[in-house]
């Protein structure tokens, strides 16, 4: 049976509160964890970026994918190009495309030497100034790993930084055991779900296995008999509820995130209207 506990605030602000328990357990270097959404491979391979001679080609290589890496370099031989080459090679599940048409580069309003990730799932962009020497492949790959946020998130030490710097002001964690013989099934559904959501609220995985979120259930005065479960919550205002569910369905998952997206709206109404009735 489904239960669900309105948590309310804790004082102080949840994402960054899991956050720093999780580099508590672990630094972000060492501590990466792993992805449903992606397999995250630290192993060069020869996979090389797509050129992209036109904005057609690049518009098309960006919305085919939930996240894309684009390089624009108006010297594709260049050391900067070369270190993006090496960071497209470490990260194969992420397509990389390189451009040096100027018509493409004028296209996104970049200078030559910027390296921009693409994401749907908040219709985000994020640059990357690649004119400091200091950047190089090991810091590129960081710095995609850190932005790569998908349909469902996989919660790490390195993900939890691109959640709070998204303007995506909702997410939905949930909490569960990947070994379990039903999380295939659970993911699929949750991830349905989230396709619902997006740019509305970031879907968020949390491994109930690893050692590293034992805080974060007890943060969420959760037990792992308790779970699956799902947590929402309002970063602004740190308020969140908690449903403990027997499983995953579509149908429920859209009915907890729209009872609290609805309870947000009046609240918000309710602040809008005081200081409307102060002035009466």
């Amino acid at each position: 049976m489904a239960r669900t506990r309105q948590a309310g605030t804790m004082g102080t602000s949840i994402f960054p509160c899991l956050f720093v328990i999780l580099l508590t357990r672990c630094s972000p270097a060492g501590c990466t964890g792993g992805s449903d959404s992606a397999s995250h491979s630290t192993t060069s391979t020869t996979e090389k970026p797509i050129l992209l001679n036109n904005i057609a080609d690049a518009e098309a290589f960006v919305s085919r994918a939930e996240v894309a890496v684009i390089g624009f370099f108006q010297d594709p031989q260049s050391p900067e190009a070369e270190q993006f080459g090496l960071a497209a090679g470490q990260v194969p599940e992420v397509p990389f495309g390189l451009s040096s048409s100027a018509a493409v580069l004028s296209h996104y309003g970049v200078s030559a030497n910027t390296v921009a990730l693409f994401r749907t799932v908040d219709n985000d962009r994020r640059d990357l100034d690649m004119n400091n020497r200091e950047v190089d492949a090991k810091k590129l790959v960081r710095f995609v790993r850190i932005n790569e946020l998908r349909l469902v998130t996989e919660y790490d030490p390195v993900t939890a930084i691109g959640v709070m710097q998204s303007s995506v002001e909702f997410n939905l964690l949930l909490l569960t055991d990947k070994m379990s013989p039903k999380h295939p099934e659970r993911m699929r559904k949750f991830r349905a779900a989230a396709e619902l959501y997006k740019g509305k609220i970031l879907f968020i995985l949390l491994d109930s296995n690893l050692k590293s979120n034992e805080r974060v259930l007890s943060y969420f005065q959760l037990k792992k008999s308790q779970l699956p479960a799902l947590a929402v919550f309002h970063t602004p205002d740190d308020e969140h509820d908690v449903l403990t569910v027997d499983e995953i369905s579509i149908e429920r998952v859209q009915d907890f995130c729209n009872r609290f997206l609805q309870k947000m709206q009046k609240k918000e109404d309710k602040s809008e209207e005081k200081p409307l009735n102060e002035e009466l």
